[in-house]
């Protein structure tokens, strides 16, 4: 790729996000809209729509900007959490890495190889130079001025490292702090058993009851047996989704619209009475509801077991129950709200093949992303692309059209094929088992990371240079050597990749296109007094994949193609903002993990660096220089020993809470009056919600403001 063709996609991306900023600028002001750029205040009471139409709110403004800036940290932790404080540290670090790596490779870097005579060090014609004379790939081979590079790489190693070690110091501190500073919480009293040994004289609750009263008699409060309930999830699903029907209808629809035909598209069969069928409907489902709930539900060998304080619920996890180890298996419950019960409908061997599936369906998936990979490559390469169609060869000699599908096409095509994938390993996580719904978001982060930096990066990088050579891996020795031929070459596509992928999404994530018009299909058709909506989740699994594998960009192409850092350090700089808005606007967290996340974080960031020492041992080799590759060697190795010590430094901390932090938090609770209410909710805050009795509200018509479902005292 040409330095030109580089500035037509940044000059197309840098347009659309100009015009999705002007456009959410202006649009945001609208009363209408205050639940698609809002709806986590309008949720909280926080905003409402209000006001009327004016000529100002059609001028764009950027005080968003300023109102997404001032929130403090610690505003931010009292208001959205630490997973989301969590969240936005990966952007401080981030910032604070390729701010760094900004300085030597703009300043040290990318002189020192567009001068290094490989390629040219004329000026002229700037515009049509190829990227690579702004690379490595321009020093000569045995110069001195790869010694430039070695240094760089060192250097930049340790400040990583150090950043790396302070981060997680600084968020280690911020767990313990928040534990302190947090009410007692049902999770925090609780585990979850399973394998529960059943008799024949006992049944689960029984059991349990006995055993728990028997073995830990001084700090054992209840315990909620699970049961299978997914028969009755189904008719809630299934009764919501007909009140939601009738509800719309009876304010939407007219007296002599009432009638329709019950056959195909209500053109056939006979007359029905639309509202009366989905009233009598409602009731019947209400019915079964009723009497499933009543009826013997079968009971899962597994307990929710509360304890009068968070020390004997650590004793309880950590000491095996039983002679057997297979059973009476304990794990920490997560809080009420995160449990994910369709999990529990599922038996042990569903889930063992469930998980055999998933691995199945990950690699499947893995090998069908090669179809776009290869795709891509394709548009990257106009000489390969005009031997499959030769029909273009004249309009691919055109400088615009040969600018912009090789600067700005492949990166799209790219980018909309991997909007999928997170949504799938969503799907593909919460099948594994997990009892969670961060869990399963985890398992889908880490899911989505990985197969990002494989197919994005490996896919790419082999397939352009080294798709047939892949059995050369079995050697490891010409691991380094391959890597380093291949991942240079790739250089242009992925500066390019970062600016469409990378700065148009951001702006996109800001606009909110699909919300927007769903909402205004949904107002269109439902009427202005819909009240119904959602307040999104903070998209973790989709979100911190996307900047984790940015930082691998910039880690691997930090000494080999620095150009790429300064479009890495904008896109952080724009990401920075526009999620402290969308957080503190938009998205609801839905559960609390104490900043469990940061871990992949970290390791990400490992894995980024031996990755680019790996290159660099092989990058030094091929320019003939073997003594800057041997001593680059030891690279990788400090790099692995610096993270088993932040490992056995750190990580325990984001496992579980030590004795310290359990014994001093249960002291301050025994002189909380409060406490005595607390352990009353404890005894019923693992009920399943299925169970819970509940009636659908038949006051349709002009209560469509009163909540779906209304629970009975039990």
């Amino acid at each position: 790729m040409i330095l030109s063709a580089l500035l037509t996609s940044v000059g197309i991306n840098l347009g659309l996000c100009l015009l999705f900023f002007t456009l959410y600028s202006i649009l945001r002001k609208q009363p209408g809209n205050v639940r698609v750029y809002a709806p986590r205040l309008v949720a909280e009471g926080e905003a409402q729509r209000t006001g009327h139409f004016n000529f100002e709110s059609l001028l764009p403004t950027a005080g968003w900007v300023r109102r997404a800036w001032q929130p403090s940290e610690d505003q931010l932790l009292s208001t959205l959490g630490l997973d989301a404080v969590v969240f936005m540290r990966i952007f401080v670090f981030s910032l604070r890495v390729f701010a760094f790596a900004v300085v030597v490779g703009v300043f040290i870097l990318i002189p020192v190889n567009y001068l290094g005579n490989q390629l040219s060090e004329d000026f002229s014609d700037l515009p049509n130079k190829s990227l690579d004379s702004f690379s490595i790939s321009n020093v000569d081979v045995g110069s001195n001025r790869l010694w430039i590079h070695f240094c760089a790489a060192y250097v930049f190693t340790g400040v990583v490292c150090y950043l790396l070690y302070s981060e997680y110091f600084y968020i280690s501190s911020k767990r313990v702090a928040y534990f302190y500073s947090s009410k007692p919480q049902a999770h925090q009293f609780t585990i979850l058993v399973r394998s529960i040994p059943i008799s024949p004289e006992r049944n689960c609750s029984e059991t349990v009851e006995s055993f728990f009263t028997e073995y830990h008699p001084s700090t054992y409060l209840s315990h909620t047996v699970v049961r299978r309930t997914n028969k009755l999830q189904g008719l809630i699903s299934d009764a919501e989704s007909t009140y939601k029907k009738l509800a719309n209808l009876k304010l939407t629809t007219q007296s002599g619209q009432r009638f329709r035909r019950d056959g195909f598209l209500g053109i056939f069969g006979r007359k029905i009475d639309v509202l009366d069928h989905y009233e009598k409907r409602l009731e019947d489902l209400e019915d079964n509801l009723r009497m499933e709930q009543t009826s013997l539900v079968k009971e899962v060998p597994a307990a929710f077991v509360s304890f009068k304080s968070r020390l004997g619920a650590a004793i309880a996890l950590h000491i095996p129950q039983g002679i057997n180890p297979t059973q009476w298996i304990a794990e920490r419950a997560p809080e009420p709200n995160d449990v994910h019960w369709p999990f529990f409908s599922t038996s042990f061997l569903k889930r063992w093949i469930f998980n055999i599936l998933v691995v199945v369906a990950c690699v499947s998936l893995t090998i069908l992303f090669l179809i776009p990979v290869v795709i891509v490559q394709g548009l990257t390469h106009l000489d390969q692309l005009e031997i499959w169609f030769p029909f273009l060869k004249g309009i691919l000699k055109l400088a615009v059209v040969s600018q912009v599908i090789t600067g700005y096409l492949p990166s799209l095509i790219l980018q909309l094929f991997l909007s999928l994938v997170p949504p799938i390993m969503i799907m593909l996580s919460s099948v594994q088992g997990y009892i969670s719904f961060s869990q399963i978001e985890k398992s889908a982060c880490t899911k989505v990371l990985w197969f990002t930096v494989w197919n994005i990066f490996f896919a790419n990088v082999l397939s352009g240079s080294a798709l047939y050579q892949v059995n050369v891996f079995l050697e490891p020795k010409k691991i380094p050597s391959i890597l380093a031929e291949a991942v240079p070459s790739q250089a242009s596509f992925f500066i390019a990749y970062v600016v469409t992928s990378g700065w148009t999404s951001l702006s996109s994530e800001l606009f909110r296109l699909i919300p927007l018009i769903c909402s205004f299909f949904k107002r269109l058709f439902a009427g202005e007094s819909s009240d119904e909506f959602d307040v999104p989740s903070t998209p973790y699994h989709s979100g911190i994949p996307k900047i984790l594998f940015f930082g691998l960009l910039g880690v691997t192409y930090f000494f080999l193609a620095p150009l790429i850092l300064p479009f890495l350090l904008v896109y952080y700089c724009m990401g920075y903002i526009i999620y402290r808005n969308q957080l503190l606007n938009v998205y609801s967290s839905k559960y609390e993990t104490g900043g469990k996340f940061w871990p992949i974080v970290h390791n990400s960031m490992i894995f980024s660096l031996v990755l680019m020492h790996v290159i660099a041992i092989g990058m030094f080799g091929l320019k003939k220089l073997p003594l800057a590759s041997s001593l680059t060697i030891p690279l990788p190795i400090l790099t692995l020993l610096f993270n088993e010590y932040c490992r056995q430094r750190f990580l325990p901390i984001f496992k579980v809470y030590p004795v310290e932090c359990l014994v001093k938090k249960d002291r301050e609770d025994q002189n909380d009056p409060a406490m005595g209410e607390f352990y009353e909710k404890l005894t019923a805050a693992y009920r399943d919600p299925a169970l819970e009795p509940v009636q659908f509200s038949r006051n349709i018509g002009d209560g469509h403001n009163s909540p779906l479902l209304h629970s009975a005292e039990v």
